[in-house]
């Protein structure tokens, strides 16, 4: 449910919120931004069919592993605010602007889309395998949980705009989500595979 609550509410979040930032920070016109808004909502989710394959192909664990990844460096790209420096030089203090681009911002965001959309997939197939008495119910479960950041995380963004008075802070926090996900994830599967090395090698030495 943690792992849907990014792939899935994180994407209808971004998918919401993406206008008002596109506005905010580069300051797009409304119908600009709308479609910039709806081009990332509608193939992104077409590509969760294909995320499907991926799981059925190479393994849902394999193809989550890739989204947190991937997300995690993306929202790390993303979260950095446009600064001015300034370096002590041997000649005197060199100033440097850091700023992403609109062509680059946007870029990066559809690719978070994409893998996002792959994630929604590969949660969905690990329900059948773990809880193979309680589809229905676990799907249930799933899906409301990432209903349910759709719905908390844009008043997020928008409350830590407010706290904090940047607008890639949005970002930030989706970076803390998907790194908790992708931590909690190896931690957990690093766990399962010692509890099956320690049932299986009793038997083994049996054998022996």
């Amino acid at each position: 449910a943690f792992y849907y609550f990014f792939s899935f509410g994180a994407f209808v979040a971004l998918s919401l919120w993406l206008p008002r930032y596109l506005i905010g920070v580069y300051g797009f016109g409304i119908a600009t931004a709308g479609m910039i808004g709806a081009a990332y909502s509608i193939p992104a989710s077409i590509f969760r069919a294909y995320g499907g394959v991926l799981s059925d192909r190479i393994g849902a664990r394999t193809v989550l592993y890739w989204t947190f990844t991937v997300c995690a460096v993306a929202t790390l790209v993303l979260s950095l605010p446009s600064a001015d420096y300034v370096v002590r030089g041997i000649s005197g203090p060199i100033p440097f602007h850091f700023e992403i681009g609109p062509l680059a911002f946007i870029a990066v965001a559809f690719v978070l889309g994409f893998f996002m959309s792959l994630g929604k997939a590969a949660v969905y197939k690990h329900i059948p395998v773990y809880y193979p008495q309680s589809v229905g119910a676990v799907g249930g479960v799933v899906g409301m949980i990432g209903g349910l950041g759709g719905f908390i995380l844009p008043i997020a963004f928008g409350a830590l705009n407010d706290l904090t008075g940047v607008w890639s802070s949005c970002f930030m926090l989706l970076f803390l989500i998907v790194v908790s996900c992708l931590v909690w994830m190896h931690v957990t599967i690093r766990q399962m595979e010692r509890a099956a090395a320690a049932e299986t090698a009793p038997l083994s030495y049996a054998a022996e």
